[in-house]
């Protein structure tokens, strides 16, 4: 149980001149660009993500997809590609709809590692949050502007503290850009590998990983205030190989949306932080009560631990 991060930490506010910068109305330099903002708003019509109807101050609307076993995240990679080359002409399409593991490559200019994902790459390069280059390099490659760049940096800082404090570990990324409304979009991601062989500090399983994406739209600043719309995805698998117990492997994708109206005299980052840390909350919630929950219930019907059927009578 830990404060709330993004509330006790005084160097979340952001510079008000900042935001007022961001104000400014931006517009796309290139077609490239412009494809990113587009996908951001492809999110909201999956099919496993239903809207809320109002947006009013401090309103939050979403609801969550369960686990679903015909589509486990742990063979979404493996069914994409299939995909893909069956259909190469709408990999575009795929590639921006479909939700797949997070994959890590090290920038070694900076020594540091750095989350891929659809909104960082452009043709079939990354671009790193450390050193704004692209990988492997891109003459053309888009790139956000001066002042939203330096909100990145910073929000790479402040992710890093709360990824070490609620995840003991892993790896965060922070990607923004700008889209053509007045607006800029952030994409926060998280990867944790808690295998036994995985870089995080309690690492119990034979495999596991959890793979958090967190897409920000902010509106533009009205009288003191801005709409913010995040959409939260979380894709977990893991497995257990052991003699007592055996095998057991559970994997799936959970998402959820929540639509605000804030004040934005604190700072964008601040506002952001708050919104992804009472969702994750949310999710884990969800997670460790209904669907780890139900499982264990399950598991227990069919093979009661060995004290309990102790106390079972003989037939």
């Amino acid at each position: 149980n830990k404060a709330p991060l993004f509330s006790s930490l005084s160097f979340y506010q952001t510079n008000k001149q900042t935001t007022q910068n961001q104000k400014r109305k931006r517009k796309s330099k290139n077609k490239k660009k412009k494809k990113k903002s587009e996908r951001v708003l492809l999110e909201p019509a999956s099919p496993h993500l239903r809207n809320g109807d109002t947006e009013n101050q401090g309103t939050k609307n979403g609801s969550s997809d369960g686990i679903d076993a015909e589509n486990a995240s742990k063979h979404t990679e493996t069914a994409l590609s299939a995909l893909l080359s069956l259909m190469p002409q709408h990999s575009s399409d795929l590639l921006s709809q479909v939700d797949q593991p997070l994959q890590v490559l090290c920038d070694m200019e900076y020594g540091k590692e750095f989350i891929l994902c659809e909104y960082n790459r452009d043709a079939d390069s990354y671009r790193s949050p450390w050193s704004n280059k692209y990988h492997p390099p891109l003459e053309d490659g888009s790139l956000p502007s001066e002042e939203l760049r330096k909100l990145e940096t910073e929000a790479n800082d402040i992710f890093a503290i709360y990824r070490d404090q609620y995840y003991e570990g892993g790896i965060s990324s922070v990607y923004m850009w700008e889209d053509d409304n007045e607006c800029f979009v952030g994409c926060f991601l998280i990867k944790k590998d808690g295998s036994k062989t995985g870089q995080g500090r309690r690492g119990y399983l034979q495999e596991g990983a959890w793979d958090a994406i967190h897409v920000i739209e902010v509106g533009p600043e009205e009288e003191g205030t801005s709409h913010y719309r995040l959409t939260s995805t979380v894709m977990l698998s893991l497995t257990t190989d052991n003699e007592s117990s055996g095998t057991f492997s559970l994997s799936g994708s959970i998402r959820r949306q929540m639509n605000m109206h804030l004040s934005v005299q604190e700072g964008h980052l601040c506002n952001m932080g708050r919104m992804i840390e009472e969702m994750e909350s949310k999710l884990r919630n969800s997670l460790d009560q209904v669907y780890f929950g139900k499982t264990k219930e399950m598991v227990c019907t069919l093979r009661p631990p060995s004290e309990v059927v102790m106390r079972l009578p003989d037939s």
